[in-house]
């Protein structure tokens, strides 16, 4: 398996040295300054992937696009969707020839990956992330005043909700809404509450099927292009795997990834299983979900979530939470050795350790949130060591 580290630019203070200090030899990242919905140009590209190698000391190479961002007007079915399937098509084409072949992707509606808190303390000193339903609740009921969303709660949950938001100052509220914007890549726009309050009320209209159908469009409408270069898009599942403050999502579980891969069959259409997204449900079995659709992951997210019984998870150690992670690693492992006695071009798969704790130095050093140096360090390190001893019980290639 390739060792991966999302790096988010050359204004990333985890820097490409870092990277590669850490046991890393693929780099995935995007180029973030690009507005939604326009073409990456082929020269931005090169540029990118240049100074990936640049220093050829380091063997570094530019292994994932994550991501080409899906403007919102596709996933809602509106506007100029000729123009914004074409630009994407075009994006793909342009990556492809600069023989990088793997992109991931996701189809979550305005709200990308959702923390209620980006620093909570761990035993030692250190910082992790967690989503507090109680604060979920809040921020939906009371900050966003969404109508009908106190139905979507627990009466547990909405009693502390209620009472967080009477007891709690405004800073803390306007850090909240903070955090829970922290997902949205560097690009996106951020939204103060009125704003998002607006946004949201409008997509929340959007129906399941509704969702699902314009996904649907959208592979018909790119994946030709991804075949023709050579490219294989990669799904990632919504994080947390549940519909959010009104918003529908349709990548929570193993039937909803069936019917995305069935719906468009292509061998360019594929997954990026993430385990901490999908173990972030009780009822997801991620092994199971690895093995099942071993075939069509062509990038992994190696991360590890404990959860609570109201909803709320946080973040653990990659090897300390409910996803039994070495199960993980041997359905990956199994599938890439599958691969190599096939003869398949692309039997390695890539993957990163996905987030991390903020540990020792990271405690100071200002990166994206989930993005620690030390604190990834140590996951891939953890993983690199799960992926070496299973490979050598089982005579697996690494």
């Amino acid at each position: 398996m390739e060792q991966t580290w999302r790096w988010f630019g050359p204004n990333d203070a985890a820097t490409l040295a870092h990277a590669r200090q850490a046991g890393a030899a693929g780099i995935v990242t995007a180029l973030h300054d690009i507005p939604y919905g326009e073409v990456w140009p082929i020269e931005a590209i090169r540029e990118r992937k240049a100074l990936i190698e640049a220093d050829q000391s380091m063997s570094l190479r530019w292994s994932v696009v994550e991501s080409v961002p899906v403007h919102e007007d596709i996933k809602l079915g509106r506007g100029d969707l000729e123009r914004l399937y074409g630009n994407f098509a075009q994006t793909l084409r342009n990556l492809g020839a600069c023989g990088i072949r793997t992109v991931c992707y996701n189809f979550m509606l305005i709200l990308d990956w959702t923390r209620t808190d980006l620093a909570v303390p761990l035993p030692g000193g250190g910082r992790a992330l967690r989503l507090n339903m109680h604060e979920l609740a809040a921020f939906d009921c009371y900050m966003l005043q969404r109508k009908g969303a106190e139905r979507e709660y627990a009466p547990t949950v909405l009693q502390r909700a209620s009472e967080w938001f009477e007891t709690t100052p405004k800073e803390a509220k306007d850090r909240l809404l903070a955090n829970i914007m922290a997902g949205l890549p560097g690009a996106f726009k951020r939204y103060e509450i009125t704003e998002l309050r607006e946004v949201i009320a409008e997509q929340s209209s959007v129906t399941h099927e509704t969702l699902r159908a314009n996904l649907v469009q959208f592979l018909q409408n790119v994946l030709p292009a991804a075949e023709e270069a050579g490219v294989t898009m990669c799904i990632h599942p919504d994080d947390p795997p549940r519909d959010l403050a009104g918003l529908c999502r349709i990548v929570k579980n193993a039937d909803d990834i069936a019917f995305i891969l069935d719906a468009v069959p292509s061998d360019c259409s594929g997954l990026t299983l993430c385990s901490g997204s999908l173990g972030a449900n009780p009822a997801n079995d991620v092994p199971g979900i690895a093995r099942r659709f071993a075939n069509k992951i062509q990038f992994a997210h190696l991360r590890n979530v404990k959860k609570d019984a109201d909803g709320s998870f946080m973040e653990s150690d990659h090897l300390g939470g409910d996803v039994d992670m070495v199960a993980v690693v041997a359905a990956l492992l199994e599938e890439q050795q599958r691969r190599a006695d096939a003869g398949e071009p692309w039997a390695q798969i890539p993957f990163r350790p996905d987030h991390g704790h903020d540990l020792i130095d990271d405690l100071t050093r200002k990166t994206h949130p989930g993005y620690p140096v030390v604190g990834r360090l140590r996951g891939l390190a953890e993983l690199r060591g799960v992926m070496t001893a299973i490979a050598s019980q089982r005579g697996y290639r690494l």
